[in-house]
Order: C-alpha cells, then sequence, then structure tokens
C-alpha cells in the first residue's frame, strides 16, 4: 500500500510542478504547434507528463528494496522501459524524432524484455497459427511485434485531456485484478503502482488539459502494459491469449484500422497523421460545438468520456471470462462489430442518437 501511494503522491507532486514552473522549460516542453490535423488546444501546454508517471513508478520500486526484496520482474520491466520512454521523451523536447526511429528504441526495450525475462507469446489458441508460433524464435519475434505495436497504440490514441491515462487504469486495474484472483502478488503490485502513477498525472491532465502526456508518457504505458499482459499469460496458463487481446482491444483496434485507413484509402505512409481517429470524429462531428477552452468540460474533456466506455466493453468481458478462448474470441468479434458500426455511422453523418448528450 506504502508503494502506491508513494507512486501517486511522487507522480502528483512532480506534475504539479512541471506545471507550475513551465515558463522555465516551456521553450522546450510545451507543444505550441496548433495546425497538426490532431491538435485541438489554442495555447501552449507541457508534453513531459510522463516524467511524473516514469518518477512515481521508481520510486514505489525502489521502495521493495528497502523490505528486503530483491531484483524482480517490476524492476526487470523498469529497466527495459528505458529505451521507449527515453526515445518519447527525446521527441517530446526536439519535436525531431521520426516514427520510425521510434519504433526502433521501443524494439529494442521488447528485445531486451524478451531475452532477459525468456517470457514470449506462447500462442493465440489457434491449433495451426500455435504451431508456428512454437517455432524456435517466431514467439519472441511476434512478442517483440506486439510490445512495439501497443506502446505506438498508446501514443495514438493520445488525443484529448484524459483519453490514453484512463484507458491505461482501466486495463492495469484489469490486470491487476486478475493477478488478485491467480494469487500473484508481485504482479498485482506491478500493474497498480503504474496506475497509480498515472493516475497522480491524470489529475492535473483532465478535465482542463494543465500538461499533456506526451510521447514519452504514452509509450512508458503501453510499453508497461504490453509487457504485463504477457507476463500474465506466460506464467499462467489458465489466462486464455485472448484476454491480453480483449483487455486492450480499443487502442490495439485504433491502431489497426488507422494503418488500414492510410495506407489503403489513402495512400500515405502508415506514420503520418491524419484527422480521421475515432476520437477525432467524435470531438468534431458530436461536441465541437461545445468548444470552449475557458470551460472546465470543454469538447475536449467531453471527447475522453466516449472512449473511456468503448474501452470498457473490451475490459469488461475480458475480465469476467479471462480463462475461456471461445467467449473472448467472440466477445472479440463482438467488439470489432460495434466498432466499425459506430465509426461508420459518424463519418457518414449518421451519429446514433444516445450518443449525442452534450
Amino acid at each position: 500500500m506504502i508503494g502506491l501511494i508513494l507512486a501517486f503522491l511522487l507522480s502528483f507532486i512532480t506534475t504539479s510542478l512541471l506545471i507550475r514552473y513551465k515558463k522555465l522549460h516551456q521553450k522546450f516542453s510545451a507543444d505550441s504547434d496548433f495546425s497538426g490535423p490532431q491538435k485541438f488546444h489554442q495555447f501552449p501546454v507541457p508534453r513531459v507528463g510522463g516524467i511524473g508517471i516514469a518518477l512515481g513508478a521508481v520510486f514505489a520500486i525502489l521502495i521493495r528494496f528497502s523490505y528486503g526484496q530483491g531484483f524482480g520482474v517490476e524492476t526487470l520491466l523498469l529497466l527495459c522501459a528505458i529505451p521507449a520512454f527515453a526515445i518519447g521523451m527525446t521527441e517530446d523536447i526536439t519535436k525531431k524524432i521520426s516514427v520510425r526511429a521510434r519504433l526502433i528504441f521501443t524494439a529494442i526495450g521488447a528485445g531486451l524484455f524478451v531475452s532477459l525475462s525468456h517470457m514470449r507469446i506462447l500462442g493465440v489458441g489457434i491449433p495451426h497459427i500455435d504451431s508456428i508460433i512454437s517455432i524456435p524464435g517466431v514467439g519472441g519475434l511476434l512478442t517483440i511485434f506486439a510490445i512495439t505495436g501497443l506502446s505506438n497504440a498508446y501514443n495514438i490514441i493520445d488525443g484529448f485531456n484524459g483519453l490514453a491515462s484512463m484507458v491505461g487504469i482501466i486495463t492495469l486495474l484489469a490486470i491487476g485484478y486478475i493477478s488478485y484472483v491467480l494469487m500473484d502478488p508481485l504482479l498485482m503490485y506491478t500493474s497498480l503502482i503504474m496506475a497509480s502513477a498515472i493516475l497522480g498525472f491524470f489529475v492535473w491532465n483532465y478535465p482542463r488539459g494543465l500538461i499533456f502526456l506526451g510521447d514519452g508518457g504514452a509509450y512508458l504505458i503501453g510499453f508497461w502494459i504490453a509487457c504485463l499482459s504477457i507476463i500474465l499469460a506466460y506464467k499462467h496458463h489458465e489466462v486464455s491469449p485472448w484476454f491480453c487481446l480483449m483487455i486492450n482491444g480499443y487502442p490495439v483496434i485504433e491502431t489497426l484500422f488507422s494503418i488500414y485507413r492510410r495506407t489503403i484509402h489513402q495512400n500515405k505512409s502508415p506514420g503520418q497523421p491524419d484527422g480521421m481517429h475515432f476520437h477525432t470524429l467524435i470531438y468534431r462531428r458530436i461536441l465541437i460545438k461545445d468548444q470552449c477552452d475557458d470551460h472546465l468540460f470543454s469538447a475536449n474533456a467531453k471527447t475522453a468520456p466516449y472512449l473511456w466506455i468503448m474501452a470498457g466493453l473490451s475490459v469488461m468481458p475480458a475480465t469476467l471470462f479471462w480463462n475461456s478462448t471461445h467467449i473472448l474470441a467472440l466477445s472479440w468479434f463482438i467488439f470489432l462489430s460495434i466498432y466499425m458500426w459506430i465509426y461508420s455511422r459518424i463519418v457518414n453523418f449518421r451519429t446514433p442518437f444516445w450518443m449525442r448528450i452534450s
């Protein structure tokens, strides 16, 4: 419990100091580019919120050593996350790091995780595919791809106040709960300290957006969740591999659909930003009329709850049926259908009436 409180307080205090003294560093840390298709703020905002989250997690892990706890999975995870966090923070400060470079560094961290922990994806619950994954090296490469992909996915959904951070908290709480059910206290602690650290940032980010998560924070959260998902399924074979997919359903589908949309429909690099993300459409076609930066719950702030619910539609069945591959596979296709149906309705200016609650 002390570790969880410490993670929250350090993140909360560090983030508040970054906001309080932003004039000292905003020349480097502020996101002052308002012209991009995914830019919805109207004044410079620091995008280094990941610093507070990282410090909260670091000290919550270090406190375990004061109780005589040795090197564990949480320490390994922290070390392996350094490349992803570092390259993200470098982008937040310089604004000059390409998507390819960020993915390479994240993949290096994922490779360290696989090589040092010896954990990997063992299968997906489909016999023919599992036989391929069982080939030496394939499972490890798939694991590196999955960790890198989810890390980038959290950067993709980080578009509005409180969006990526709360989705991360929801997912980490689900992992923590299943770890509790399986009586794995270390895995539960590792998930909850990150959730606490994110919460310390969240209270400053939502609803007013006084500081942004930034690439460093987004990559750190995505990397952490991806590794915990793999550890959970690897250590506890009763956990369905589809559980790992379902708890990350929203960011995974958003990323895959973004790649498809950009490469097939727009004929451009999947790394190029566009203004057609699910969260962007909700903002522009449902909530834009409420745009007012002086209002506590502006259109920006009202956007995230829509996607919190969307993420919950994926996390909830995963938590309830965590050991049933068949139910979770069915739930995945139901969730995918819901996502595609709502997206198509909004993009064709036929938004369901029950979504117009602003």
